[in-house]
């Protein structure tokens, strides 16, 4: 068996886990795909190490176009998508996204994982205190220009460790007391928009860099691209469906111990 039949089943076999686990956990798969698809390009040697983290960030943002996609419209159709405030967030988020595209390439490698572990640290942190009360304040949204520019931060942010942006959305619409679901819905439709501009950047950014003969369009790499989508459109659903007999609570707080570790790992690489 070819060395890149197995890598396209060795991302198949990630692309399922990812999909479970953003089904069950509403996590975005970024957390994930980043630092093991970094471990499988490495082990295959297909780029230079000093580039492997800028690669699995931007296949992980364009495989998210198609897992958002299919969460956005499933949110559309339950009436959780605030289209009202929606394009709104949309435009910073399109924004920070692009332009972090293009910055994340020319910084030092150590650095975009310095980024991501730091990043993936505090989410742990809020997954693990995510089931603990916290007193009801109702908070007025601010005017459209601030959000604009909260926006823009948060979907650079997003698209420079390669996430969909829920990890970070749905935390600071929340806190201007947006529904919980109403936020969820309005991250996912936000993911589209992230991985979109996020994909772009990355792809723009490297298109000097590696050519479609390599496998690449940009810093994506396709062949590992094909085997995450493949798998993880379709088991999703199945995550999304076993929040009903899985202690989730339970999931989330061993989730971020495994994110806490992988990011000291991304850290001391």
């Amino acid at each position: 068996m070819s060395e890149l039949i197995m890598l396209i089943l060795y991302c198949a076999l990630l692309g399922s886990g990812v999909g479970f686990l953003a089904g069950l956990l509403g996590i975005g798969g970024g957390l994930v795909i980043v630092p093991v698809l970094s471990i499988i390009l490495l082990h295959f040697e297909i780029l230079p190490a000093e580039q492997v983290v800028i690669a699995a960030i931007a296949t992980s943002l364009a495989s998210i176009l198609f897992t958002s996609t299919s969460s956005a419209i499933a949110h559309h159709k339950n009436g959780n998508v605030p289209w009202t405030l929606a394009p709104w967030v949309m435009t910073g988020v399109a924004l920070g996204a692009l332009i972090s595209g293009f910055i994340a390439a020319l910084l030092p490698e150590q650095v975009v994982r310095l980024v991501f572990a730091v990043t993936v640290v505090l989410i742990a942190i809020k997954m693990f205190v995510s089931n603990k009360r916290e007193p009801s304040v109702e908070r007025d949204m601010p005017n459209k220009g601030v959000l604009t520019i909260m926006t823009t931060i948060t979907g650079g942010l997003s698209a420079m460790i390669g996430i969909g942006g829920g990890a970070l959305l749905v935390p600071l619409l929340t806190f201007f007391s947006v529904d919980m679901k109403k936020a969820i819905g309005c991250a996912s439709a936000c993911g589209i928009v992230i991985a979109l501009f996020g994909s772009i950047g990355y792809i723009s950014s490297g298109s000097t860099v590696y050519q479609l003969a390599d496998g690449f369009t940009g810093f994506v790499y396709l062949p590992a691209l094909f085997g995450i989508i493949c798998t993880s459109w379709f088991t999703a659903p199945l995550g999304a469906k076993a929040t009903h007999h899985l202690p989730v609570s339970l999931i989330k707080k061993i989730f971020a111990a495994l994110l806490l570790v992988t990011a000291v790992k991304m850290i001391m690489y």
